[in-house]
């Protein structure tokens, strides 16, 4: 979720941070935060998703989302279209609540806490670390009921664990690219970098119906994993990433084309 950075407070929290919140049906701002709201989609939100609706990623990201480009990294990102309404609401949101909402995305999960990752100096030199932060919408009350619970027991409940580990691969990639002095990606680059991340099926068609496997050196066990799983599809999508973005030399070319030194173009 982006929300405007008026309701953002300006202080960092940790996962020991402790904060008042409960929402359910019966409090009077109940759904008024899936309004009018820009909401970056994950890769891992959509292949949960598109398996909730029985789609096809293809089919998802035509129909539910729109393509966002970032200005300062040239990243092409899925944001989450809202219904063309006075109301600009989810299109999965029902009177009853989220239809989707066992296979919600993070960011709904994570409400009202947001979280970020940044470059930072450790003890073991630069390294990615995540901050917290609180959303305090006005039109929200859910501060205003329940007990108090730490961040980290928030993640447990909403069940981000798995989403957070799902997606921490990509979002260190979309921070080691987001640089000054990088160049920005060509057409080529970002819809090969937008299909990896997130159109899983029209990605499972390039690896394995064009030329693609005659160019890398892939593990067999790895190779036959990605027909079916779409999670280890996934995760080979971000080494494939990784490679593009020349991040990583997470992928070797086969003999051959090293030694003709012949472009890794698939035809």
């Amino acid at each position: 979720m982006l929300p405007s950075t008026e309701y953002v407070e300006a202080v960092e929290r940790t996962l020991d941070s402790t904060f008042t919140f409960k929402c359910h049906k019966d409090i009077s701002c109940f759904n008024k935060c899936c309004h009018h709201t820009d909401m970056l989609l994950t890769p891992y939100d959509i292949l949960r998703m598109k398996k909730r609706l029985g789609i096809s990623s293809t089919e998802f990201l035509q129909k539910y989302t729109h393509t966002h480009i970032d200005e300062k990294s040239s990243h092409p990102f899925a944001v989450l279209t809202m219904n063309e309404d006075e109301e600009g609401s989810c299109p999965f949101l029902t009177p009853e609540g989220c239809s989707v909402y066992e296979d919600r995305p993070a960011n709904c999960r994570y409400y009202p806490v947001g979280k970020g990752l940044m470059i930072r100096d450790t003890t073991d030199g630069p390294a990615p670390v995540d901050f917290y932060f609180f959303i305090r919408q006005p039109t929200c009350r859910g501060y205003d009921e329940g007990r108090e619970i730490s961040i980290a027991e928030w993640r447990a409940a909403q069940g981000v664990d798995v989403y957070d580990q799902m997606n921490r691969e990509w979002q260190e990639i979309q921070l080691r690219r987001d640089n000054p002095g990088k160049p920005k990606l060509d057409d080529q680059k970002q819809a090969l970098m937008y299909m990896a991340s997130y159109d899983l099926d029209q990605f499972r068609k390039f690896v394995f119906e064009s030329g693609f496997l005659n160019l890398f050196e892939l593990d067999k066990d790895e190779v036959e994993k990605m027909r079916d799983d779409d999670v280890a599809l996934m995760k080979f999508g971000f080494k494939y990433m990784k490679y593009i973005l020349m991040l990583e030399e997470t992928l070797k070319l086969k003999d051959e084309f090293q030694k003709e030194n012949k472009p890794a173009n698939v035809n």
